[in-house]
């Protein structure tokens, strides 16, 4: 069974000056969250983003200083890898969507946490790999003690990979995941590790701040954030516009990063669930399995009085902003988030005979 890439339609804009110069103009998700005023706040400084990936191209301008030496978890010697040889250009459009610095006056990508640090772990491309490859991924991010860990990848269950989130989770690491992509075929990728109850699970929306057709609906749903045409870095210098609940993740994980940096104190638990209490309604009233707990409200995470979770550490209490319980699932029942635990997404896992999983980066390039 070969694994297969999600489709996406990819617009790759490589390198001109020209294109370099409107890059930001069209990153039209900074005005829809109001960045602008949210880094008046913190831009992320102090807090480090685990990028569990394809890799990270090191030399993009817009990811200068943004980069610390990560890991290749397919060397069969991860001692001399830095995570930074990008093999597909997906890890490299994530991390600046999670942490771009822009360059010159204005222009190429903006992250959500521009202060932010990327720790780049490659686990190869897209397609069938070890299990072992994302659990050794998890392990370097617990050992480097990231603040929060991005997967814009997915599959099927895996035991081996629910067993390395919930380390990170005991690690008090938020982990945030894609709820996946639906493809034009009818084909469901990614939603493991988003399915597990460890994980904040990110659904995707367009400028009209309606969900994505391409995104995944159900109970495991929590947030959802832009998704569609999202402008970033690209493999070689360039840039590229994009898709999907990969990029959508991305941005999640990048305002994880702002409430970690803005409330050094709080649990991952409590990150998680002042992002979801504060997220705008949208579709049914309270939450709802395409939606979530609504829209991502980046200013309102950073600034509202949210009523803190409960001794127990299940998100059980009604937020001071709106917003059901943190991770309950449409049944009613509380879904468990004592401490967040990293999820891959982007595409989907698919177990082979116990050691192998396909990988389905949950992304589409428009070219």
């Amino acid at each position: 069974m070969a694994g297969a890439a999600v489709a996406l339609t990819m617009v790759a804009v490589t390198g001109a000056p020209a294109m370099a110069d409107t890059t930001r103009d069209r990153q039209w998700y900074l005005g829809d969250l109001k960045v602008a005023e949210a880094h008046k706040i913190t831009k992320g400084a102090g807090v480090t983003v685990a990028l569990i990936d394809t890799g990270v191209d090191p030399d993009h301008p817009d990811l200068a200083d943004a980069l610390l030496p990560g890991l290749n978890t397919v060397e069969s010697d991860l001692s001399g890898t830095k995570g930074t040889e990008d093999v597909d250009g997906h890890g490299t459009a994530m991390a600046g969507i999670v942490a771009g610095r822009g360059h010159g006056s204005g222009a190429g990508v903006l992250g959500i946490a521009p202060a932010a640090k990327i720790l780049p772990i490659a686990t190869g491309g897209s397609g069938f790999k070890p299990s072992s490859y994302i659990a050794k991924a998890v392990d370097f991010a617990i050992q480097r003690h990231v603040g929060v860990i991005n997967m814009s990848f997915g599959g099927a269950d895996d035991e081996t990979v629910h067993a390395a989130i919930r380390k990170a989770q005991a690690a008090d690491i938020v982990l945030v995941a894609a709820a996946g992509n639906d493809d034009a075929i009818g084909n469901s990728a990614g939603q493991y590790p988003g399915r597990y109850l460890e994980v904040l699970a990110v659904g995707a929306y367009g400028k009209d701040r309606k969900i994505a057709s391409i995104s995944i609906v159900g109970p495991h749903v929590d947030l959802a954030a832009p998704g569609g045409q999202i402008m970033s870095t690209a493999k070689g210098g360039g840039y590229e516009v994009s898709g999907g609940t990969s990029d959508a993740t991305a941005i999640v994980s990048g305002a994880a990063a702002l409430v970690r940096a803005k409330f050094p104190g709080l649990s991952a638990a409590e990150v998680v669930h002042r992002l979801t209490a504060t997220a705008d309604d949208a579709g049914p009233a309270g939450r709802d399995d395409a939606y979530g707990y609504g829209l991502l409200n980046v200013v309102k995470a950073l600034t509202a009085d949210v009523a803190p979770l409960p001794s127990g550490g299940v998100a059980s209490a009604v937020p001071t902003q709106a917003a059901p319980p943190v991770g309950a699932e449409s049944d009613g029942l509380p879904k468990p988030v004592g401490v967040l635990v990293p999820a891959l997404i982007g595409g989907g896992l698919v177990l082979l005979g116990g050691v192998a999983a396909a990988v389905f980066w949950v992304r589409r390039r428009s070219g």
